[in-house]
């Protein structure tokens, strides 16, 4: 191997960007963009500062390098799922359980990704558009089949239902991160008694009377 293709010490440099990336996740992930430093992040990766310079250019190129990976790790999750044949809130759950046992060992990267001190243009903010347009077209996709399931062709109703799921998907996952003794499993489980409450419950009489007068 040529020197123009290694890192230091014999490391070749894809290996060596790799495990910078994954100490720069986890910084940016529990304490901010705007708190983490390339220093400390260098130290963790067990490199130089330079060299982190070197390779991504600025504390933002690290950022934008951070946050593709934790992305791509994510999305390709929930994509393995939208791929196998489960339909409706089978999918949903699914999906759930997925990304629990993703970030169970890097629990860092869904704040990473949603990291309100993060650059706000520029190619990070362009990498956050792509990112956002592609589990958008997923959730679209798993609520169609839903509201396809219940015959309810509404848009308006799947595009509600939509922005509720994701909206959901992230509050639970904010939760078990805040819960870290629960584990994948159980945190599974408990979605599974959560979504069997809410579409178990019935709306009282006089409350349904309300609506349909309405």
């Amino acid at each position: 191997m040529s020197r123009a293709n290694a890192g230091t010490k014999g490391v070749p440099r894809a290996d060596r960007e790799l495990q910078i990336v994954r100490a720069a996740c986890e910084v940016f992930g529990t304490v901010g963009f705007a708190k983490a430093s390339v220093a400390g992040i260098a130290a963790d990766a067990g490199i130089s500062k330079p060299l982190v310079y070197q390779y991504f250019g600025s504390k933002e190129g690290l950022f934008l390098a951070s946050f593709n990976y934790g992305a791509e790790t994510l999305a390709a999750e929930m994509e393995r799922v939208a791929a196998d044949d489960s339909v409706g809130l089978e999918r949903g759950l699914r999906t759930l359980d997925g990304l629990f046992r993703t970030l169970e060992p890097q629990p860092w990267l869904w704040r990473l990704l949603f990291d309100p001190s993060a650059p706000d243009d520029g190619e990070v903010a362009a990498a956050r558009a792509v990112y956002t347009d592609r589990i958008t077209r997923l959730a679209v996709e798993g609520v169609g089949e839903l509201m396809r399931l219940v015959g309810d062709d509404d848009p308006l109703d799947a595009s509600a239902l939509t922005a509720v799921w994701m909206s959901a998907v992230d509050a639970l996952i904010t939760w078990w991160l805040d819960h870290p003794q629960v584990t994948p499993t159980q945190m599974t489980e408990r979605c599974h008694r959560l979504i069997a409450a809410l579409s178990g419950a019935a709306l009282p009489a006089h409350l349904t009377a309300d609506l349909g007068a309405g």
